[in-house]
């Protein structure tokens, strides 16, 4: 089979070959409402979920929601999220999130893009996580490293850019599929398509994947800005 296709032609293969391996994707971290699943998933940027989740039963022990975590103090909540990595600003945008949460949504998660990525520390991938995640939205797709590095190799898109991969995808991919496209995404980039060292033959995608690989990208010595990993 040649792998020189489409990307609509490829996409719709590779949603096929998604399926049948994660029939029902699930997302790696453990949240129980809109709430947990936008904190959880603010703690994650450059952190692993399963680190994310011995992390968040002890602080919504202590901080049950946006209400209560508004009025934590700073340290003690670096304290708890310390080993999430940039805890110091990871502290900085929850406490900012609750707050505005608590003041200007009545302590109610917001359920558009265009008011969660309002809150501090969201930006439009974690907007998205919790849309759907949380409330079944599929406003748009969430791009992470795995979204973003398989669907280079996959020859999905040519950009690097998570808002110009997303725009790709959502074109590629039908509405009702942009959740669990990430979801599964996520799944395959850990168990198959790693980053340095791809398990291409127990890959069902070998046949058609051109296998090109995204630029290496320039990291600088010290990285603050956790608000762009969201």
């Amino acid at each position: 089979m040649t792998k020189q296709q489409s990307p609509a032609t490829r996409a719709k293969k590779v949603l096929a070959a998604l399926k049948a391996r994660y029939p029902q994707p699930e997302t790696h971290l453990e949240a129980h409402n809109a709430w947990e699943l936008l904190v959880a998933t603010v703690l994650a940027a450059q952190c692993t979920d399963a680190r994310v989740n011995t992390i968040t039963p002890e602080l919504f022990r202590r901080w049950p929601g946006p209400a209560e975590l508004a009025e934590a103090n700073q340290e003690d909540l670096e304290i708890v999220i310390h080993s999430a990595g940039f805890y110091h600003s990871k502290a900085r945008n929850l406490l900012g999130a609750a707050r505005r949460v608590r003041d200007h949504f009545g302590n109610v998660v917001p359920h558009t893009l265009e008011e969660l990525v309002t809150l501090p520390g969201v930006a439009r991938k974690t907007a998205n996580v919790v849309l759907f995640g949380a409330f079944g939205i599929n406003a748009g797709l969430a791009v992470d490293t795995h979204v973003k590095r398989i669907s280079y190799r996959l020859g999905l898109t040519c950009e690097t850019d998570p808002i110009a991969v997303e725009k790709d995808l959502m074109r590629l991919f039908p509405q009702k599929e942009w959740g669990d496209v990430n979801h599964r995404m996520v799944w395959f980039g850990r168990d198959v398509c790693h980053a340095r060292s791809p398990r291409c033959t127990a890959c069902e995608m070998l046949t058609y994947c051109p296998r090109r690989e995204p630029p290496k990208e320039k990291k600088s010595a010290r990285t603050t800005n956790v608000k762009t990993q969201g």
